[in-house]
């Protein structure tokens, strides 16, 4: 996890949540065709489409993992969570980035996590977040399989920490005309087909045969999941909610993070 700080101002005490409001906290994982939010002393999850409208005309700044439009990407998440925010409080947020999004995709992403002033904010893994999400046990090699709208990731975590990682700009988001769901499936299987051709230390055939957790829109899809378990020869098992799995990881990183020296250090 990743992180970048701001100031805090000199001498806010520590207090705990919701009456803290220095330490406004923000869980955040921007997709391609939903932005998650969750926001600290709330119990619901924030979930609207990854859109503008400038003029009447819905725009997508969010493509495949890439952050195409920044500035309309800012405007959205001021839109979203700017009322939410107290006036003068400085949010810590955890923000959720595709596993192979690189310094890119941060990079843009702070950008526009900029709108609301927030005074740290750490990037985490969404394969990570996702695992989070689900409670899994992690002291284990584990495999994430996260088929989104329009990107899917293959991931495998050793120790928590991301040990190999596959994407492609393909999800369900294509389905329709001539984009089937067994094409989704095979994509999933050459990629994990692909990662253990290159195992050297086994902890891909460990994670495969505890069977992979599968997150996203399509993990609820089973004319993908079935066939995949078929494919792989091992079992998959779909996360509790997976549309929200990673930005309910997001938030668990949050809470923690509230208390942890180098977020509450004035």
């Amino acid at each position: 996890m990743t992180t970048t700080s701001g100031s805090r101002p000199a001498g806010a005490g520590h207090r705990s949540w919701p009456w803290c409001r220095q330490c406004t906290g923000i869980a955040l994982d921007l997709g391609s065709a939903r932005t998650r939010a969750w926001t600290s002393g709330r119990r619901s999850i924030l979930d609207v489409p990854t859109a503008t409208a400038p003029g009447g005309r819905a725009t997508h700044p969010v493509q495949r993992g890439t952050i195409v439009d920044t500035p309309a990407t800012a405007r959205m998440l001021d839109r979203l969570l700017g009322h939410r925010l107290p006036r003068h409080g400085r949010p810590l947020i955890i923000l959720t980035t595709p596993v192979l999004g690189g310094i890119a995709y941060r990079s843009e992403a702070r950008t526009a996590v900029e709108i609301l002033r927030p005074r740290t904010v750490l990037t985490v893994p969404a394969a990570r977040a996702v695992a989070l999400g689900a409670d899994a046990d992690l002291s284990r090699p584990l495999l994430v399989v996260d088929i989104g709208a329009h990107l899917t990731e293959v991931t495998l975590l050793t120790d928590g920490a991301v040990t190999d990682a596959r994407h492609t700009a393909l999800g369900t988001g294509d389905l329709g005309g001539h984009t089937r769901p067994a094409r989704i499936t095979e994509a999933v299987v050459a990629m994990v087909s692909a990662m253990l051709d290159l195992d050297r230390t086994s902890m891909a055939r460990q994670a495969l045969g505890r069977g992979a957790l599968l997150a996203g829109g399509g993990a609820l899809r089973a004319d993908i999941t079935g066939p995949l378990a078929e494919r792989l020869h091992a079992p998959v098992r779909t996360v509790p909610s997976p549309h929200t799995a990673a930005v309910r990881g997001a938030a668990k990183l949050l809470q923690a993070a509230h208390t942890h020296p180098s977020t509450t250090a004035g």
